[in-house]
């Protein structure tokens, strides 16, 4: 079969390959990037314990963000290059860390070069694509791969550099300042970023880390302030998390335990830190779940909120579940299933039956129990919402407590 296609525009790299060739490379992505990983583990076995290890997941998105973005400028070529450069950084940055040589480092790029010219060889010869198009894949894939080699070297230069003038020191007394309770004044901050340099962002957004779930040192973007000799292991990022920044964070060791706060003005860093170590601890509970290896608070508001002061929710459990205190615990617990299910259909018996699998004469049943032991409870909006509220977070706190046997009324206590 012949392919007809047409030329590009100057001026770029990727220009001189015809935009439509980057719909045939697509589907060729996914068999490159694990033929690109398996090279790599066979040719160099000092990545043998990366590529097998905690980090083979942020391992294979470099790979597949590096190759898919070339493709990406064949089918666009002023795509912005943006994320990809942050990509090379970060991963020339955890070379450094990890103290492999820059050689190494690029012998991987020529490597996944070397594999992607083969394969396009044999994609060219098998669609009887004009010869003149391997020779124009070839010169934009070289420059493409030039232009990876030499981002990432800044990265692991970046890095080298930090770790002889003790870099780190200086954002770490940055990252101090940002998340004192004590106001800084903003020439001060001025000051300590450029000392870091680490441009002032308008909002940001804390993380907080186990003590015994931190990442690597070199796994860290270089635009994180972080400090993980804390007793309380922390970093700040620049801005929001982005889809890309989460992508990493979700490929991020299953050994990592963090919480990402809020995105909030620079000012209210070390509120935003609070919640998130407020959230890390409930997960560490059992009390949230889900997230892993990083929890978003922005995904736990309502539990966030209502733990936030659990002696003041106790207060309120106590207050609105003080009429099953003479009860047996089985007619408490057949109670309080009844009035969740009551409060989240709005009283729909037909739909109380299907939640709680019973015959709909034996939800009316236990309705007029509710009736009988909770009176006029219930009958203010006010009520229902402190008593919604209530059910919520025993829900939650259920999940720590599931097998405890209550000797008196459910609370929230401890």
């Amino acid at each position: 079969m012949t392919t007809a296609i047409k030329a590009g525009d100057a001026g770029h790299p990727a220009s001189a390959l015809p935009r439509e060739f980057a719909a045939i490379m697509r589907p060729e992505l996914p068999g490159l990037i694990q033929e690109v990983i398996d090279e790599i583990h066979r040719s160099y076995p000092e990545y043998a314990e990366v590529l097998d290890g905690p980090y083979s997941r942020a391992v294979h998105l470099i790979v597949e963000h590096n190759l898919t973005s070339f493709v990406d400028q064949v089918a666009a070529p002023d795509t912005s290059t943006v994320q990809r450069d942050k990509v090379c950084r970060m991963f020339g940055r955890f070379e450094a860390y990890e103290g492999r040589s820059l050689d190494t480092m690029q012998a991987i790029f020529r490597l996944g070069a070397r594999l992607a010219l083969n394969r396009a060889k044999g994609m060219l010869r098998r669609l009887n694509l004009p010869a003149g198009l391997m020779l124009s894949f070839a010169d934009a894939l070289l420059a493409y791969v030039d232009n990876l080699m030499e981002v990432s070297r800044e990265g692991y230069q970046e890095a080298r550099a930090e770790m002889e003038q003790g870099q780190d020191i200086q954002r770490q007394r940055l990252l101090k300042h940002l998340l004192s309770d004590v106001s800084v004044p903003r020439a001060t901050l001025v000051e300590l970023a450029e000392r870091a340099k680490w441009q002032l962002p308008d909002e940001v957004t804390p993380i907080a880390f186990s003590t015994d779930g931190r990442p690597d040192r070199g796994a860290v973007a270089e635009d994180v302030l972080v400090d993980l000799s804390s007793s309380l292991p922390h970093a700040l990022i620049p801005g929001a998390v982005d889809e890309h920044r989460r992508a990493f964070m979700d490929a991020a060791p299953r050994t990592i335990r963090a919480a990402v706060g809020l995105t909030v003005p620079l000012a209210d860093a070390a509120e935003s830190l609070r919640w998130a170590r407020r959230a890390l601890s409930l997960a560490e509970a059992g009390i949230l779940e889900g997230g892993a290896p990083y929890l978003h608070c922005r995904d736990h508001l309502v539990a966030l909120s209502l733990f936030a002061d659990p002696g003041l929710v106790s207060a309120l459990a106590k207050q609105q579940l003080a009429p099953l205190a003479g009860l047996t615990a089985n007619q408490r617990d057949r109670l309080i299933t009844t009035l969740r299910a009551w409060l989240d259909t709005r009283g729909n018996v037909l739909q109380m039956a299907e939640t709680l699998h019973l015959h709909p004469q034996t939800v009316r049943y236990r309705l007029r129990n509710l009736e009988k032991v909770f009176g006029d409870l219930l009958a203010s909006p006010d009520d229902r919402f402190a008593t919604e509220l209530v059910l919520r977070a025993l829900e939650l706190r259920s999940r720590r407590t599931a097998t405890a046997h209550r000797s008196g009324p459910p609370h929230l206590a401890g």
